[in-house]
């Protein structure tokens, strides 16, 4: 089965563009060309990677971007010509797993796409029996994570940061290395990124996000896994 993209872009021409090179693709691409016809299609619709422009008419995409997150976790790049590293801080902060600025090349944004794309995990997975009694408890075969045998709710980028640290505990890793290995693709210097996705992954995994126990910063030089 094709994975469905939903392109949410109120200029026709950058729309029909984005689908046509998603067809080319093999993805299923559905366009909305406005804020308000955007949030309906992806709570509806269920597709596995939405392109979010920011400047929308009826609403913006930062609003669009809230009103999903309290749904769903499903990967959003968001789209933008604006310049200001205010937004984009603002973006990655509401839950954005990604942006983009335009113009930008389509090679640039389906690498994007391919990296952010959500994985499929069972719906009604059932925790493996070791994780009612551990801490935490990473199942590959689910691409998912439970504490105390519940399941986390985290984005593809929050459980990819995750898995990536605990496979080797204990070793610091870079926010370099981290966006290499996790986001896959080179990201023009900008790391914080890494900092953003690092605070909202302890908000779901540490009981107290302010002093974590999981996941530790190394002042200076990164951040590693703590598994006692």
């Amino acid at each position: 089965m094709k994975k469905k993209i939903l392109v949410v872009e109120d200029e026709r021409t950058i729309a029909d563009i984005l689908v046509f090179n998603l067809e080319r693709e093999g993805y299923e691409a559905i366009a909305a060309g406005d804020g308000p016809a955007g949030l309906k299609s992806a709570l509806e619709d269920e597709p596995d990677l939405i392109l979010l422009d920011v400047m929308l008419p009826g609403m913006d995409g930062f609003e669009v971007l809230r009103r999903v997150r309290e749904k769903s976790q499903v990967p959003v790049i968001m789209l933008t010509a604006r310049e200001e590293e205010t937004d984009k801080v603002e973006a990655l902060d509401m839950g954005a797993d990604d942006y983009i600025t335009k113009p930008f090349s389509m090679r640039e944004l389906m690498a994007r796409v391919k990296a952010n794309m959500r994985r499929t995990v069972p719906p009604e997975a059932e925790p493996p029996a070791a994780a009612v009694e551990g801490r935490l408890m990473i199942s590959p075969e689910q691409n998912t994570v439970y504490k105390n045998g519940r399941p986390l709710d985290l984005s593809v980028r929050e459980y990819d940061i995750l898995s990536f640290l605990s496979s080797t505990p204990g070793r610091v890793v870079t926010r370099e290395e981290l966006m290499e290995k996790v986001w896959g693709y080179e990201y023009y210097g900008d790391l914080r990124a890494v900092d953003v996705a690092i605070r909202r992954l302890r908000e779901k995994v540490e009981d107290e996000p302010a002093q974590p126990k999981y996941i530790i910063t190394k002042r200076g030089m990164g951040y590693y896994y703590d598994e006692r």
